[in-house]
C-alpha cells in the first residue's frame, strides 16, 4: 500500500554535469562521458533504495533534458541548427531543435538506462518518456505542415517511435512506463481531443504497467510565475481527467504538495492508479513525515488506498542533491507513516 516513487528526474553530480540547472553542461565527452551517465544511474539507484523508495528510476542521469534526450536519438532532426521558440504557450522561451524530415529512431534510445536500472534492484523500476504532445510543444516543425492538423500528425509520427522504444523497454524489464505531459495542463481543449489519443497510440501494445505525468512544471521561476498567475485554484486537471478517465492509461501523476489543486479533483479519475504529489519541487524546505502523511490522507478521501502512489510533484532536477535526499527520504517516511494511519 502507498507504494513511492519519483516523478522521474535526480540532481546529476557535479562531475557529470552543470548542478542546478534544467539544461546541464556535460563536463565529459566520448566514452568518458557514456561511463559517467552510467555511474551516476547506479549512485542513484543506490540512494532511492537506502531512502526506502518502493519503485526505482534511473533520475534521468544519461539525459541533459526530458525531452531532448529522446530527440537526439530520431532521424529528421535538426539540432545544428537550434532557433529560439517560445514554449508551453509562450509560458519561456528555449532553444529548439527544427523536424526537418520524416521521423525515424536511429536504433534503442534508453537501453543502456534501463538494463542497468533492472540489473542492479529487486525492486519494481519505472522508466519515463516525454510524451507526444510536449515533444510536439518543444520542438520547431519545418516538416510536417502549420495548424493544428501539422501539430497532430507530428505528434502522431513521434507517437509511433515513442511506442517502439516503450516496447523495448518493456522487453528489457520494465514494470511501469511513464509519458511526461506536462503540455496537457497548457492546452487542455487540445488534450482531451487528441493529446490523449497521442498518448494512447505511444502506449500500445504495452502489457506493462502505463502512466501518465502531468504537473506544473519543474521548480524554475517562469513556472513559480506563471503559477502565481493561476489564482486561488487551479483546475486544469478537470478539462483531461474525464478523458484520461475513459483511456487505455492505467496511472495519472498529478501535482498536490503545496498547490492549489482542489483535491476533489481526482474523484475524476476514478478506476485509475493515482500518483499523488506530495513533495514539493519548487522549494528547498523538506517535507515532514506528518505533512506527507497528511496530504495522503486528504487525497484518500477521493482514491481508493489500493490506488495511491505517493509520489513527487515534478522531478528534482534542478534542486542541490543534498535537498533532493532528504526530500527522497521525507517521502518513504511519510508514506510509512501514512500506513500506519490507514
Amino acid at each position: 500500500m502507498f507504494a513511492t516513487s519519483i516523478a522521474g528526474s535526480l540532481p546529476k553530480p557535479e562531475w557529470l554535469a552543470e548542478t542546478q540547472k534544467l539544461w546541464p553542461q556535460w563536463k565529459a565527452e566520448g566514452e568518458a562521458l557514456r561511463q559517467a551517465k552510467a555511474d551516476a544511474t547506479l549512485l542513484w539507484i543506490k540512494a532511492q533504495e537506502d531512502a526506502g523508495l518502493d519503485i526505482i528510476g534511473d533520475g534521468e542521469q544519461a539525459r541533459q533534458h526530458f525531452v531532448h534526450g529522446f530527440l537526439e536519438q530520431v532521424e529528421g532532426i535538426d539540432f545544428e541548427n537550434k532557433v529560439k521558440m517560445g514554449i508551453r504557450n509562450n509560458r519561456y522561451d528555449a532553444m529548439v531543435p527544427q523536424v526537418v524530415s520524416k521521423l525515424r529512431l536511429k536504433g534503442r534510445v534508453h537501453a543502456m538506462e534501463a538494463q542497468l536500472l533492472r540489473a542492479h534492484t529487486t525492486r519494481k523500476i519505472k522508466f519515463t518518456l516525454p510524451g507526444p504532445m510536449t515533444i510536439v510543444d518543444t520542438v520547431a516543425d519545418r516538416f510536417y505542415g502549420e495548424g493544428e492538423e501539422g501539430r497532430i500528425k507530428m505528434a502522431m509520427a513521434f507517437a509511433e517511435l515513442l511506442n517502439q522504444e516503450a516496447l523495448a523497454l518493456q522487453a528489457d524489464g520494465v514494470d511501469i512506463i511513464q509519458f511526461d505531459e506536462p503540455a496537457f495542463n497548457v492546452y487542455m481543449e487540445e488534450a482531451a481531443d487528441w493529446g490523449v489519443k497521442a498518448l494512447e497510440r505511444a502506449a500500445q501494445g504495452l502489457t506493462c504497467t502505463t502512466a501518465v505525468h502531468i504537473c506544473y512544471g519543474y521548480g524554475i521561476q517562469a513556472n513559480v510565475d506563471w503559477k502565481n498567475t493561476l489564482g486561488e485554484e487551479w483546475r486544469q486537471y478537470e478539462k483531461i481527467f474525464p478523458a484520461l478517465a475513459k483511456s487505455s492509461i492505467d496511472q495519472v501523476s498529478l501535482e498536490c504538495m503545496h498547490s492549489h489543486v482542489p483535491m476533489d479533483l481526482i474523484a475524476l479519475l476514478k478506476g485509475k492508479d493515482v500518483m499523488v504529489g506530495v513533495i514539493d519541487v519548487a522549494s528547498d524546505t523538506i517535507e515532514t513525515p506528518q505533512e506527507v502523511a497528511d496530504t495522503i490522507g486528504k487525497a484518500l478521501q477521493f482514491v481508493a488506498k489500493d490506488k495511491l502512489f505517493p509520489c513527487t510533484n515534478c522531478g528534482l532536477a534542478p534542486m542541490s542533491r543534498e535537498v533532493a535526499l532528504k526530500k527522497l527520504e521525507a517521502l518513504a517516511k511519510g508514506a510509512a507513516l501514512a500506513r500506519e494511519r490507514v
